[in-house]
């Protein structure tokens, strides 16, 4: 059998690893309070009387948070036919290697999850991304009409009865918030032994992926992953300037519509169904104007240059995302600094900053020497079954 390599630096297609870089960064800043803090089981986020700190989660919620897991999960289906054209070109088993890329993106999960930190999106996009079995066949017209069918009539109907629900009892419209469980969060990772860390971790985990968080990350990742799939039929980024139109009609409709439904809550008022819409509804659209904002960039000159610097940290992306649940948990459990629950919003911030830009420098340093990430060499020699090229010669 001949030899199955991974793809090339010549074969990427530069502006997709600078989303992947820049999506990095967007799910980190979502994921900083998490590390940090119970602040899951808060329904009304740190309760900081800072100004620096309100403002802070205003920010994020606004620009990151239900963006950039989008974003990737568009990325992840946009991988999917790339892969899958590579393997027939090789005239290899797609099934069979896309099965082992899932099962073996799941192991993965399932090491970062109940090992390192609760809040792992590798288990979601494994068992995901094996509906993507049904539809790498179809069409772009097939796949465009069910991303957008799987995104708009549950989520449409959803916020639909969540705005009857806050019409009829105003007052029960926040979310929940259980301050019992964000104290047993915060005493087992801040002063709890290994053992009693790995259960508080088991417990969250359980607490996100109910039955019910279950079906929410489906309808959040699947459409996502048929329009990522869909854009990469259509190669829009095989050569951005062909398809400029086409982009800048996209990037001006999500400006209009994305960013008004990611508002939401601030020109009406806060409450489920207006959460509902920005998040499921919103968010989606706000990826796919930071995908088009990106893709447009990176096709003039200094749109490429200052993107460029992300390219290295979305070619080594499981990585980098990793190593941000490590360093993060170190930093702030108990078996490491034990800094969790003493970090406020703000400082939460720069320090999201500092660690990705250090991400940003090792990744273009270890790029110039290695073919591609060490933990996507290793998922990547499981997939094809044999040892790939690991540095450059």
């Amino acid at each position: 059998m001949s030899e199955f390599h991974s793809i090339s630096d010549t074969e990427r297609i530069q502006s997709v690893d600078m989303m992947r870089g820049i999506a990095i960064l967007g799910i980190f800043l979502v994921n900083m309070p998490h590390f940090n803090s119970p602040i899951m089981y808060l329904s009304h986020g740190s309760g900081s009387s800072h100004a620096s700190d309100r403002l802070t989660e205003k920010m994020i919620d606004i620009f990151a948070e239900a963006s950039f897991y989008p974003l990737f999960a568009f990325l992840f289906g946009f991988g999917v036919i790339i892969f899958r054209e590579r393997v027939l070109m090789k005239k290899r088993p797609f099934v069979r290697l896309f099965a082992r890329r899932m099962i073996s993106l799941l192991l993965i999960g399932c090491l970062h999850a109940f090992l390192i930190w609760y809040g792992d999106i590798l288990i979601s996009y494994a068992l995901t991304g094996m509906f993507m079995l049904l539809f790498h066949r179809a069409s772009p017209r097939s796949l465009f009409v069910w991303a957008l069918l799987l995104w708009l009539v549950p989520n449409g109907l959803l916020s639909a009865l969540l705005g009857i629900a806050v019409w009829i009892e105003p007052g029960n419209s926040d979310a929940p918030s259980d301050e019992t469980l964000a104290h047993e969060a915060l005493h087992h990772y801040r002063d709890g032994t290994f053992a009693e860390i790995f259960q508080q971790r088991w417990h969250d985990w359980m607490y996100v992926n109910n039955a019910e968080g279950t079906i929410f990350i489906i309808l959040s990742l699947l459409p996502m992953f048929l329009f990522g799939a869909y854009v990469a039929k259509q190669q829009w980024f095989s050569s951005i300037s062909a398809n400029k139109k086409t982009l800048k009609k996209l990037w001006i409709f999500t400006l209009l519509f994305g960013w008004s439904l990611k508002l939401l809550p601030y020109w009406t008022e806060r409450n489920m169904a207006a959460e509902y819409v920005q998040n499921m509804l919103g968010g989606p659209l706000t990826s796919i104007f930071y995908v088009t904002t990106i893709a447009l960039c990176s096709d003039m000159r200094w749109g490429n240059k200052i993107l460029s610097i992300f390219a290295a940290v979305g070619k080594m992306s499981l990585t980098n995302y990793l190593f941000q649940s490590i360093w993060c948990t170190l930093l702030f459990y108990h078996y490491g600094f034990g800094l969790y629950g003493t970090v406020r919003p703000f400082y939460g911030l720069l320090l999201a900053i500092f660690i990705y830009s250090l991400q940003v420098v090792i990744s273009n340093r270890w790029m110039k020497r290695y073919r591609t990430g060490p933990v996507e060499w290793l998922w990547r020699t499981i997939i094809y079954g044999q040892k790939q090229p690991f540095k450059r010669t």
